[in-house]
């Protein structure tokens, strides 16, 4: 069964694609929509390595002719330097404006590849072919792109929406666990911003989603599109409603910078969002039975609660200062009012922050 929806953008929309196998026909459906004569597929070396000839086969096997760029797996290969080094690639290639350009692979290579886009010939079209639950569920909607330098991630890059989603939920079998658990992170932010019965539907089916029962899979997967599309639609650049979108973000991009990456983004986020609910308790916004509720759903899926004791508190609060939505000096945070009901605010003190950093 195929799941399709849109991501509503006036002449920019785009339609997503769920489907167990969908890998296999994206050429034909790329043929169809006539998006580029040609495409460069990029992919980490592990991810090309599963699936490159895959999705060249399929390419092909559509009559359309594409080449397969590697580059190291991993957020350190999400810098400057590898960007440059994909771009003269694609120079070398010949590519030009009626050609286009393919991210198989996690969030690294969406965001890379996007950022690729945006800025190669002053912009070419782009797809996302997601290999990981993070970046089916989040990252390849909603055209942010990316690339970190030293002072933080994230810090360049441009809103730059693909022309089409294709999520192939097979895929996922092939996840480690710790990249399945960082993906879950992501999925329970949604049931928590925006929809408590998703959150309700996330405690009910926990042991089928971690069986990756693909009934489960897929309406889970889709629900989180749905309401990433509709955030992304009302507000595509973050002047406002998309900024809830980063709820746990805040301080756990600060942990995983911290961490030197050895934590994951999605284990990051899952920290960061404990670290939120404790603010929000702490600020008196929500309740404390309801951010327990959302700090056991966390727990159950496995995933970390607790900032590593060995982690330098100091490093995370210089990095708090240096994240992308800080202005003007003001730190400002997702917090729950209750479980599918958030805000944005920057009325949280410095002492709140510590006593929450401080936990050990």
């Amino acid at each position: 069964m195929t799941h399709t929806l849109d991501v509503g953008l006036g002449d920019r929309s785009y339609p997503i694609f769920i489907e167990d196998g969908i890998m296999a026909s994206v050429g034909a459906d790329l043929a169809k929509r006539k998006i580029a004569k040609r495409f460069a597929v990029i992919a980490d070396d592990n991810v090309a390595r599963l699936y490159g000839s895959t999705l060249l086969r399929s390419l092909s096997d559509a009559g359309i002719a594409a080449e397969l760029l590697s580059f190291p797996r991993g957020e350190a290969s999400k810098n400057l330097q590898v960007f440059a080094e994909l771009a003269s690639r694609l120079a070398q290639l010949g590519i030009d404006r009626k050609d286009g350009l393919i991210a198989l692979g996690g969030g690294v290579t969406g965001d890379l590849t996007g950022f690729l886009a945006a800025s190669y010939l002053r912009g070419i079209p782009f797809v996302q072919v997601p290999t990981t639950l993070l970046s089916q569920v989040d990252s390849s909607v909603g055209g942010k792109t990316g690339v970190d330098i030293p002072e933080g991630k994230n810090l360049v890059g441009a809103f730059y929406q693909p022309k089409a989603v294709y999520i192939d939920t097979a895929v996922l079998t092939t996840l480690p666990l710790q990249e399945l658990l960082g993906g879950l992170a992501e999925v329970i932010k949604y049931g928590v911003i925006r929809d408590f019965d998703f959150f309700v539907f996330l405690e009910r089916h926990l042991d089928k989603i971690l069986c990756l029962d693909q009934a489960s899979i897929q309406e889970m997967i889709s629900t989180c599109c749905r309401i990433k599309a509709n955030v992304v639609a009302a507000d595509e650049r973050e002047s406002d409603l998309r900024r809830i979108l980063n709820f746990g973000h805040t301080i756990g991009h600060a942990v995983e910078a911290a961490s030197d990456f050895s934590i994951i983004h999605g284990l990051a986020v899952a920290i960061g969002m404990v670290a939120a609910l404790r603010l929000a308790v702490a600020c008196e916004l929500c309740k404390k039975s309801d951010a327990g509720r959302v700090a056991a759903l966390i727990n159950a899926f496995g995933l970390p609660t607790e900032i590593p004791a060995d982690l330098d508190r100091e490093r995370i609060k210089k990095y708090l200062l240096t994240d992308k939505k800080t202005v003007a000096g003001s730190v400002f945070y997702v917090l729950p009012t209750a479980i599918g009901s958030v805000v944005i605010t920057n009325e949280v003190s410095e002492a709140q922050v510590d006593a929450v950093l401080s936990r050990r």
